[in-house]
């Protein structure tokens, strides 16, 4: 079983004081671009967190995990894996264990990204699209713009896309699609505790988020290496 920690309340400026867990690596796919090649979690004290929590020196059971979301208070919105992904060991989904964490989350408000393959991967696709019709918001990761108009119309889920760091505000995918950039990276008084626009499944846009921290030279390259 792929190791989580759980902090009720988060430090992190961007993400505001809402519960958020953390994934062992062996969640992250295969699939992800960004996989040791530019991810935000392998800079800084993130990286020193995740380490631990990998190798089982932080963190609790899944039995714990499921039982403290079942306790947060209704309406709560709260974020599952600030880093890592779904339950599964690499590209697969573990679909039991998601069915438990979407069932723990009935009355609150979870949310999640995922860059677990779905476009040639029917079980994935039917797991994601289960666990969003069902309440627990899982957004599916895009690379790049062309892939972003890719996942939308699978129709399963909202869609985020890496940007480049410097993208203005507002653009727009090759099909037409509006593509906004996360409000907390474009204001100093938002948080994902303020603005929760991750968690909406039927928000309008698409929500882009620009390269950044330690790694985002490296992020951004995968956005241009992608669509080249």
């Amino acid at each position: 079983m792929i190791n989580v920690h759980f902090t009720l309340k988060s430090g992190n400026s961007k993400t505001g004081p809402i519960p958020v867990s953390t994934m062992g690596r062996q969640s992250c796919p295969d699939a992800c671009p960004l996989k040791r090649n530019g991810c935000y979690g392998d800079g800084g004290p993130l990286s020193w967190h995740w380490r631990k929590v990998t190798e089982g020196i932080r963190g609790i059971t899944w039995d714990e995990y499921y039982q403290a979301v079942e306790r947060l208070d209704d309406e709560q919105l709260w974020r599952h894996a600030q880093v890592g992904d779904l339950p599964g060991d690499g590209d697969i989904i573990d679909r039991p264990s998601l069915a438990r964490l979407v069932r723990a989350n009935r009355g609150r408000r979870g949310f999640t990204y995922t860059h677990k393959p779905v476009l040639d991967n029917i079980r994935n696709a039917a797991a994601v699209y289960w666990a969003n019709r069902n309440g627990f918001t899982i957004n599916l990761s895009a690379n790049n713009l062309a892939h972003a108009d890719d996942l939308y119309d699978t129709g399963i889920g909202p869609v985020v896309t890496v940007l480049p760091i410097d993208a203005p505000e507002k653009l727009h995918t090759p099909q037409g699609r509006v593509v906004v950039v996360c409000p907390a990276q474009s204001r100093d008084d938002i948080t994902c505790a303020s603005c929760g626009l991750c968690q909406r499944q039927d928000r309008a846009v698409i929500v882009g988020f620009r390269a950044h921290g330690t790694m985002k030279r490296k992020t951004e390259s995968v956005f241009y290496r992608e669509v080249a």
